[in-house]
């Protein structure tokens, strides 16, 4: 068994999108709209096979969670590069692009080298090695 795809819901699935193709190498597939349901979406893929769904819709209510408070469910992507160099590379473009960095490069306990960032949705990103 391998995890197929994980959906999220967004506000703004075109800057979502495209975060997701600037910094992690995403390829987007055409935008799907259901214009009944008044709902679209886009497949995002990655180089492992891995796929991320980003959805969106009226009236989906907001998610309070947050990096310091956060809720049960999902709490992160984690995306994987090569080395610590990248890990604070990446980092550095992503503060520099004027994102949040939630967490700075450090080893984990779990012996991961990681940062976490906040994607256009406040979503959790961490970047290991």
């Amino acid at each position: 068994m391998k995890i197929e795809h994980i959906a999220i819901w967004v506000k703004d699935l075109e800057k979502t999108r495209e975060f997701y193709q600037k910094y992690f190498g995403a390829v987007s597939n055409k935008k799907y709209h259901n214009p009944v349901k008044n709902f679209e979406s886009y497949f995002l893929s990655f180089d492992s096979g891995s796929r991320l769904e980003i959805m969106t819709r009226p009236g989906i209510k907001e998610n309070t969670s947050s990096y310091d408070s956060q809720q049960f469910g999902i709490v992160h992507l984690a995306f994987a590069v090569k080395t610590k160099e990248n890990v604070n590379e990446l980092t550095e473009v992503l503060r520099k692009d004027g994102y949040i960095i939630a967490g700075e490069p450090r080893t984990t306990g779990d012996g991961y080298y990681e940062s976490a960032i906040l994607d256009p949705e406040n979503n959790i990103v961490e970047i290991v090695a």
